[in-house]
C-alpha cells in the first residue's frame, strides 16, 4: 500500500504555505505541482528545510506522490507493459498520435517525445527520493523515524530502477539529489550494477518496513517486488525464498470472488499487497486526488457523459485468451458501447470503472484505486520460482475452472506448467502492466509477439535511450536497433 489520501490530502492543503523545490525540472515531468511543494517559502534554501518530523514528513509524501506519474494511466508503464505487449492496442487517441502508436507498432525512433518525458519521469521520481535519503542523517528524526524513512524510500528507489532497467538496459545510476539535466552527464552503468542496487535497496525495505502500514510500503511489498527480480535474473530458489515470505504471512490471501477484487469502493483488501490510493468524488476536483484509469481507458468518444481518452484499448487476442465460462473475462472487458441506438462494438477495460463517479468540466472524478501488486500475482510467480502448480491451481480455484493437472484442463493449448502460467497470469491480471514484462522476462516475447504480426526482435524490447539525453552528453551510448 502506499500514500494514504489523509496524507496526500495534508500535502495539498498546505500548498499556500509551500515552495515547490526545482520547479523548473520537475514541472515537465507532468506532476501535479501540489505534490511536489516541497519547503516552506520563508525556507526556500533546501539546506534549512528538511530538518524537522513535520519537513520530513512532506518530503516523503512527495517523493511517494511520484507513483501518480510513473503508474499513470499514460505512463511509462501502461505504455510498455501493455502497448507493447499484444493485450491492448489504440485507436483514437488524444495527443501526438505518430509518438503513442509507435509503441504498439515497434516503432519508436529516438526523439519520440513520450520515451523522453518518461525518462525525465524517473529521473524527476528519483530526485525526490534520493534528496529525501541525503538529508535523513542531518534531520532532527528519531533513529528509529529515520531508519523507517530510508526503508520507504529505498523500496521506491527499488522499484523504479526495476522499472527502468527493464526498459532501458543500462541506464545512469544517481543515488544522490541530481537534477534530470545533471543525470545527463551520467553515463549509463551496466545492468548488473543495476539490479545489484534494486536488490539492495529491496533487501533492507524488506527487513526494516513493517508487516502492516495503511498507506505506506510494507515487509510484503518489498518482498513481492524482491521475488520478482529475482525471477527476472532467472534466480528461482532466491525468488520462492522472498515469494514464500509474502504468501505464509496471514495478512494476505485471495479475496473470495474475482468480482470483489475490482471496484471504486474495494479499496487495501487481504488481496492487496502494494496500492496506489485515489479518492473520487466533488472534492477532489480541487485536491487532484482522483482516478483516471476510468476516464482514460474509455473509448476516444463522448457517450458516457465524458470525453473518453482511448488508451489501451482491449485486442481480440486477449478477449480471445480467456477460457470458455472464464468469469475474469466479463468483469475485465466489455464488448462495446452505446452510441444512440447504435451499439459501437470497441473491447476496452472495465476494471476501473466508476459508474456513480462525479463528471465536472470533462473530468471523471473516480474512486478507484490501483494494485501495482496483488495476492494473486505472488501466487503465479510462486509456481514459476517453484515449478509447482498448486499456487496457480489456488488462483483457478476460486474462478471455479478446471485445475492444472486435471483432465479437464486446456492441456492440448497449454501442455506445461510453464505455458499455463503464462495463461493464468495473461487473463488473471490483465491490463494490470504485467504482460510485456512477463514476455521479456520467461523470453517468449520475440517469439509471441511476432507470431501476432508484432514487427519486433530482440534490439526492440528496450526503449530508445532520449535524443536530448545523448546530446547533453555524447558519450552516453545508444541501445542496439536505435543507432
Amino acid at each position: 500500500m502506499v500514500l494514504s489520501i489523509e496524507h496526500k490530502m495534508n500535502v495539498m492543503n498546505i500548498k499556500h504555505k509551500i515552495l515547490l523545490l526545482a520547479l523548473v525540472l520537475l514541472s515537465a515531468s507532468g506532476c501535479k505541482k501540489s505534490f511536489l511543494e516541497l519547503a516552506p517559502e520563508s525556507n526556500a534554501n533546501a539546506e534549512t528545510f528538511y530538518k524537522t518530523k513535520a519537513d520530513m514528513d512532506l518530503a516523503v509524501n512527495a517523493a511517494y506522490s511520484t507513483l501518480y506519474n510513473v503508474y499513470d494511466p499514460e505512463g511509462p508503464v501502461s505504455y510498455t507493459a501493455e502497448m507493447m505487449g499484444d493485450n491492448t492496442t489504440l485507436y483514437i487517441i488524444a495527443g501526438n498520435q505518430t509518438d503513442k502508436f509507435a509503441f504498439k507498432d515497434y516503432n519508436l525512433q529516438t526523439n519520440n517525445t513520450l520515451v523522453y518525458s518518461f525518462w525525465r519521469t524517473y529521473y524527476s521520481a528519483l530526485y525526490s527520493i534520493n534528496i529525501v535519503l541525503s538529508k535523513l542523517d542531518a534531520s532532527e528524526l528519531t533513529a528509529a523515524d529515520k531508519e523507517s524513512v530510508k526503508a520507504q524510500m529505498s523500496f521506491l528507489r527499488g522499484l523504479y530502477y526495476f522499472n527502468m532497467v527493464r526498459l532501458w538496459g543500462d541506464i545512469p545510476i544517481v543515488t544522490t539529489p541530481l537534477s534530470v539535466e545533471e543525470t545527463y552527464k551520467v553515463v549509463r552503468s551496466p545492468k548488473a550494477d543495476v539490479y545489484r542496487l534494486i536488490l539492495d535497496d529491496l533487501t533492507f525495505a524488506a527487513e526494516k518496513l513493517p508487516l502492516t502500514a495503511l498507506g505506506r510500503a510494507t515487509q510484503g511489498a518489498a518482498l513481492t517486488a524482491k521475488g520478482e527480480v529475482y525471477l527476472t535474473l532467472n534466480d528461482k530458489a532466491n525468488a520462492r525464498t522472498a515469494l514464500m515470505s509474502v504468501y505464509t504471512n496471514p495478512n494476505y490471501k485471495l479475496q473470495g470472488t474475482y468480482a470483489a477484487v475490482f471496484g471504486p469502493t474495494v479499496k487495501n483488501t487481504k488481496e492487496s499487497i502494494f496500492e496506489i490510493q485515489y479518492l473520487g468524488g466533488a472534492s477532489s476536483i480541487s485536491t487532484g486526488t482522483y482516478s483516471k484509469y476510468y476516464r482514460n481507458y474509455s473509448p476516444n468518444v463522448n457517450v458516457f457523459g465524458f470525453s473518453g481518452i482511448g488508451m489501451n484499448q482491449v485486442t481480440d487476442d486477449l478477449y480471445n485468451e480467456y477460457e470458455t465460462g472464464d468469469p475474469r473475462r466479463e468483469l475485465s472487458i466489455t464488448l462495446g458501447f452505446q452510441n444512440g441506438a447504435v451499439f459501437q462494438e470497441q473491447k476496452y477495460p472495465i476494471k476501473w470503472i466508476d459508474p456513480t463517479a462525479v463528471k465536472t468540466d470533462n473530468n471523471v472524478l473516480a474512486n478507484n484505486n490501483f494494485m501495482v501488486y496483488r495476492f494473486a500475482d505472488v501466487l503465479l510467480m510462486l509456481s514459476e520460482a517453484t515449478d509447482d502448480p498448486k499456487y496457480l491451481n489456488e488462483v483457478r480455484t476460486r474462478v471455479g475452472l478446471p485445475l492444472f493437472g486435471t483432465p479437464a484442463y486446456p492441456s492440448a493449448k497449454y501442455p506445461t506448467l510453464a505455458l499455463a502460467i503464462e495463461h493464468e497470469r495473461r487473463v488473471e491480471l490483465a491490463i494490470e502492466f504485467h504482460r510485456w514484462f512477463d514476455l521479456k522476462r520467461t523470453g517468449r516475447a520475440v517469439a509471441v509477439l511476432s507470431a501476432k504480426g508484432k514487427p519486433v526482435n530482440e534490439n526492440k524490447l528496450l526503449l530508445p535511450i532520449p535524443e536530448t539525453v545523448r546530446m547533453q552528453n555524447g558519450i552516453v551510448t545508444q541501445n542496439d536497433g536505435y543507432k
